[in-house]
């Protein structure tokens, strides 16, 4: 192992330039953004703020809501003729019977108002008690221009939101690993528990999940007033970015070259000191030594084409006193960003090492003092 030197160690890790997309960026939505997932960084925007009508990308927060309560209790809903609604559907009939999971599929996967309606009334008791359960989770993960009227996103007035907070909703939503998975299937089978018989197959409207390799999930949406609405998510190499097109004709497309741009001008950096490993000198122990070891993993976004450096610090005392307890912090490897500090890992002992004094009477101290001195 290596023997510590000197008390501060400083290192750079540097990262292999990465050719950055150097068109300007054009969509043609009344609305964009392009969001990173992993920082919150904005790193495309057009009126990102400004309220519009976001169509079925509404289902996003409705799904969300309905898995988190099927996680508690998957209930079984039965299609009532209150639940019904006009748009797209995933078919459900009065008097069929299936649960709250199978209808986060209609609703995410085909794009079901039917299922949206359904979903709120058996979670809330009503479309409009479900509402407010949306609008509470809206200002809960800050979004700040939006205001939900109805569980499907069919027109309604005071019905809105903004391509920055749909993005936002995007991005908690993916940290939910049942809307995880569902939202990056391309299709789902439904087995209904009323009729007993009947399985429906659902497609994913979201042709992204085809379209570009790196997508994972999304959302579309369409009204006449509206326009194209799409929210999308996309990883590439640890980078998790979202995308948001509001009343955009050429959706598909937008999103592929946002995703593009991204992906060639940020780079996720790994900053990681667990295989670091240093025997430091402890005075009055029972072992010369104590070994040191890292034991933080974080990550970073930068620019790709950033010439500045991600400059590490690692902290450590020359010697340390015993005893010293297994797991016990004894220093840092602290990292800095353009004079910023972005992370910082704790340096851990891996075992106890004992004092020499422990168990020994004052004689016995005095004595092995003298002893030394002599």
């Amino acid at each position: 192992m290596k023997r510590l030197a000197c008390v501060i160690i400083a290192f750079f890790i540097t990262f292999a330039p990465i050719k950055a997309h150097c068109a300007e960026v054009s969509v043609s939505a009344g609305a964009a953004v392009l969001y990173c997932a992993d920082n919150g960084a904005v790193y495309y925007s057009k009126n990102e703020n400004k309220p519009m009508k976001p169509a079925s990308t509404t289902k996003l927060m409705t799904t969300l809501l309905t898995l988190e309560y099927a996680a508690k209790n998957n209930k079984t809903v039965t299609f009532t003729k209150e639940m019904t609604a006009e748009g797209s559907s995933m078919y459900l009939k009065v008097g069929e019977r299936v649960t709250l999971r199978d209808l986060a599929v209609g609703l995410m996967l085909c794009s079901g108002n039917d299922a949206a309606n359904a979903a709120a009334i058996s979670i809330a008791g009503s479309v409009e008690k479900f509402s407010e359960l949306m609008n509470r989770r809206a200002a809960e993960i800050g979004m700040m221009n939006t205001h939900f009227v109805t569980p499907s996103g069919l027109d309604a007035q005071e019905h809105y939101s903004s391509a920055l907070d749909l993005a936002v909703l995007m991005a908690q939503a993916l940290k939910n690993p049942d809307f995880r998975a569902l939202t990056a299937r391309k299709t789902a089978t439904v087995s209904f528990i009323k009729p007993k018989n009947k399985t429906t197959t659902y497609s994913n409207h979201n042709r992204l999940l085809s379209l570009y390799k790196h997508c994972i999930g999304g959302k579309t949406g369409f009204t006449t007033a509206a326009g194209r609405c799409l929210v999308s998510a996309a990883k590439k190499d640890g980078l998790t970015l979202v995308c948001v097109t509001l009343d955009d004709r050429r959706d598909w497309a937008d999103h592929m070259s946002l995703y593009d741009y991204g992906f060639n001008t940020y780079k996720m950096n790994e900053l990681d000191d667990t295989d670091l490993c240093l025997d430091v000198p402890t005075v009055g122990g029972k072992k010369p030594f104590t070994t040191v070891v890292g034991e933080g993993r974080s990550v970073f976004v930068t620019k790709a084409a950033d010439k500045e450096k991600i400059e590490s610090k690692m902290l450590l005392d020359n010697f340390i006193y015993a005893p010293v307890k297994k797991k016990q912090a004894l220093g840092a490897v602290e990292y800095f960003y353009k004079g910023k500090i972005i992370a910082s890992h704790k340096l851990r002992a891996i075992e106890n090492n004992n004092s020499l004094i422990e168990n020994k009477s004052f004689l016995d101290v005095i004595k092995g003092m003298l002893q030394n001195a002599f």
